[in-house]
């Protein structure tokens, strides 16, 4: 069955202990603020919206609600982006979800960051069906934004490998449905009652989809991670070889069956399939550097919390490269150049699983 039919479930009573109130939907009072941005840096010039860290209408310490939701919000926006691949979807849902969150009576709510997840995961998942329907018309291969990210999220393992651009690329082949399963249990391990009051099924009914997902997914990421050095000697290898030219280099790095998988958007040149096979990607890298032309240099650095590359030609960034490793070689390639996904690569986002 399409789950793209099923839409969420109504909102439940506000003394459920997740979810938005009946008239949530309802605009909140013009005396609540805006959601503070995920960064938590204001500027009144690009940025009308109310600054929480100053403003007194916004001061945590008066506004229970403002505390309760900035005390979720790096969560909610994981959840939300871990659901969407995308940060401004993500910030978006988070909008929405906090439109709702405004109108709750605090008095009524028994758990408040199982309450806010609640809400985000139904903005999500209505957004994410959109977002299916956009990106079927997407020119080529759609990857999700990377994000520059924090030592923390690398140290988490768990966290850093569901949120690697290897993952989820192989979660946008989930229904919307699946997706918002898997993300919820296995990342975040959201009760299975919780995950149902949620999507609008039943606890047996998300025990199977997410027994579906994980089988899926599992078929399909690596048996064998490698470890944080082995990943990062091998960015390291790939890209010394890359500045350099040396081909030879480059080739003993990939392994036979490796996978390079580019997103232009329409925007960057950008092969419209994945290229299979060290010898195809490698022909593929050469001639897309000869048609630069110009020589990228990379900067190591973090990315979803695994080793990648910002690739420059120039002073102007040429897109992002994530990396999958296994026994020591790259296996996977995610090369990310439509320019609209590349604005969160020079400043940190803050992610968490807690």
């Amino acid at each position: 069955m399409d789950d793209q039919a099923t839409d969420p479930p109504a909102d439940p009573p506000a003394d459920a202990s997740v979810g938005p109130p009946a008239d949530a939907s309802v605009d909140p009072p013009t005396d609540r603020p805006v959601a503070p941005a995920t960064d938590r840096r204001h500027d009144p010039e690009t940025d009308p919206r109310p600054d929480p860290a100053s403003d007194p209408a916004t001061d945590p310490a008066t506004d229970p609600a403002t505390e309760a939701f900035l005390a979720h919000r790096d969560l909610l926006f994981t959840v939300a982006y871990e659901m969407l691949g995308s940060a401004a979807d993500a910030e978006d849902v988070l909008q929405e979800a906090w439109l709702r969150w405004a109108k709750v009576d605090l008095a009524q709510v028994r758990d408040p960051r199982a309450y806010l997840v609640r809400i985000t995961t139904r903005q999500a998942l209505n957004r994410l069906r959109a977002l299916k329907r956009r990106k079927e018309s997407y020119l080529g291969p759609w990857l999700p934004e990377p994000l520059l990210t924090a030592p923390d999220v690398a140290e988490d393992v768990e966290l850093s490998e569901n949120l690697s651009l290897a993952l989820m690329f192989i979660l946008e082949t989930l229904s919307p449905t699946e997706r918002a399963v898997f993300v919820l249990r296995e990342v975040f391990e959201i009760d299975y009652e919780d995950i149902a009051a949620a999507i609008g099924r039943s606890p047996a009914a998300v025990r199977q989809l997410a027994y579906r997902a994980r089988l899926h997914v599992d078929a399909r990421r690596p048996r064998t991670p490698a470890s944080p050095e082995e990943a990062w000697a091998a960015l390291d290898s790939f890209r010394s070889a890359l500045e350099t030219g040396d081909l030879q280099g480059l080739l003993d790095v990939l392994a036979p069956e490796v996978v390079f998988v580019s997103d232009g958007g329409g925007l960057r040149l950008a092969a419209l399939r994945p290229v299979v096979g060290a010898d195809k990607v490698l022909r593929y890298m050469a001639g897309s550097l000869d048609k630069a032309g110009g020589v990228l240099t990379g900067e190591t650095t973090t990315v979803n919390g695994n080793p990648g590359l910002i690739l420059r030609q120039g002073d102007v960034i040429d897109g992002v490269l994530a990396f999958r490793v296994e026994n020591a070689r790259v296996t996977g390639l995610y090369y990310v150049r439509n320019p609209e996904k590349l604005t969160r690569v020079e400043s940190e986002t803050a992610l968490t699983s807690r």
